[in-house]
């Protein structure tokens, strides 16, 4: 039985694909750091406010958001740049109503401890 022909190697992936990867990475990272920066601003400025624990589970919610949207990105980079190496369909994201439900789930928490207060 004659041996199977050799696979074709893998064309290589356009470096500029692999740049918008990272720049990609890098803006969901940006957003982690941000939500981030602002838990740490309420949680430094306001909440010594009584506003019942609304603003206290808005810092919260901006934390848990932050960590899940880092590991979110890298997750997504490394899903990302295996597609584009192997050929195949590249991913959707889910992220993207992760973060929308997220903000609008503190941005809820932070109009109601306005009108508790």
């Amino acid at each position: 039985m004659p041996a199977p022909p050799p696979a074709e190697p893998a064309a290589p992936v356009d470096y500029r694909f692999t740049l918008a990867n990272e720049r990609t990475f890098l803006a969901w990272i940006r957003t982690a750091l941000g939500l981030l920066a602002g838990a740490v601003a309420v949680h430094a400025l306001v909440v010594p406010i009584d506003t019942g624990g609304v603003l206290r589970a808005a810092v919260f919610g901006c934390l848990v958001l932050a960590v899940v949207l880092a590991l979110g990105a890298y997750r997504r980079w490394r899903i990302v740049e295996r597609a584009m190496r192997g050929g195949g369909p590249l991913p959707t994201s889910g992220s993207v109503p992760i973060l929308a439900v997220g903000v609008g789930a503190v941005s809820l928490l932070a109009a109601a401890s306005v009108v508790l207060w």
